[in-house]
């Protein structure tokens, strides 16, 4: 047995020797921070998504509900009971009571405080790259603007899960390059251009990779388990089920925005994406937004001036040459 470990940490020392990055990498997975963030988002995401969800039932043509209602069957694949739950939500008699009751300023209330979602996920893309907080005046009209984006993005699930049309073999791969274009950019808005494009790719990619694996698993899962919770615990279990189910998708984002940070930073990967010159080259970056800043970290200032000593006073008259 003792033999084994031994043999085993050779081979983890070596493969650290040889791939430096790993050291980081398992530091930064091993922290406990990055579950806690992601449960978090998730958490943000949960009470994000259901005043939204009654603003669109309240205040949206029918023509968008029934789009919302047909990306959200194509999402979770829902049948039985808790697609009939959706249907009542949004139902348009149920929506015209709601829109008496809340009016326009609940719209208003309901976006603002649905930004507390865009700023959990800016701190995790902050985290990842280990960046200190964006300025409020910088990045208050990019909270909004990622969450209406994220919102179309939902709206169009469903005909980009169907490729348009053309079936699910043209549209799983068209639904990978689209959450992989909408996590590049969902990077580099939220961190306000400190990051160039090409170092967030991998970041990008992973969570693409993510986010399809577990669009394609949804709705082998999903509808059964909301079914059951619907059955056996009423509304209150299509609560803890959906929030499971975001807790998964929200860590994996956030392991996959980490680890892609730390690869880009690797040294033959930084080569080919320019991470060192990418970073902090934006028009909203300044002093202190580059990695470690706030933390103490930063180049070394090198040595001062040399001082010079004093000669003293020169020789008296008549002092020997």
């Amino acid at each position: 047995m003792r033999a084994w470990v031994a043999r085993m940490r050779g081979v983890w020392t070596g493969a650290e020797r040889r791939f430096p990055v790993l050291t980081e990498l398992v530091g930064r997975l091993a922290s406990g921070n990055l579950l806690d963030a992601g449960t978090r988002l998730a958490a943000q995401a949960f009470l994000a998504a259901v005043p939204l969800l009654f603003a669109v039932a309240a205040f949206a043509p029918h023509g968008v509900r029934d789009q919302l209602l047909a990306s959200l069957r194509a999402i979770f694949g829902l049948s039985g009971p808790s697609d009939q739950e959706l249907q009542r939500v949004l139902d348009s008699t149920a929506g015209g009571t709601l829109r008496d009751t809340s009016g326009a300023v609940g719209v208003v209330l309901a976006l603002v405080s649905a930004t507390s979602f865009s700023r959990a996920m800016a701190r995790v893309c902050e985290r990842a790259w280990q960046l200190p907080k964006s300025k409020t005046r910088i990045a208050a009209w990019r909270w909004l603007v990622w969450l209406l984006a994220l919102l179309m993005v939902v709206l169009l699930q469903g005909p980009v899960r169907d490729g348009f049309g053309a079936g699910g073999w043209v549209g799983f791969p068209l639904y990978f390059l689209v959450s992989a274009g909408v996590w590049l950019w969902t990077q580099h808005l939220l961190l306000a251009k400190r990051v160039a494009w090409l170092p967030l790719l991998p970041g990008a990619l992973l969570a693409a990779a993510a986010t399809t694996a577990l669009g394609l698993t949804a709705p082998l899962y999903v509808p059964n388990a909301l079914n059951r919770a619907l059955e056996a615990y009423g509304s209150l279990g299509l609560v803890f089920t959906l929030l499971s189910w975001l807790i998964v998708m929200c860590a994996a984002l956030t392991f996959a925005f980490t680890i892609g940070a730390v690869l880009a930073r690797e040294p033959t990967l930084s080569r080919y994406l320019g991470t060192e010159a990418g970073l902090a080259s934006g028009p909203e970056a300044g002093p202190g937004s580059g990695p470690g800043a706030g933390t103490g970290a930063g180049p070394d200032p090198g040595p001062g001036p040399v001082p010079v000593p004093d000669p003293g006073p020169g020789p008296g008259p008549g002092a020997p040459p």
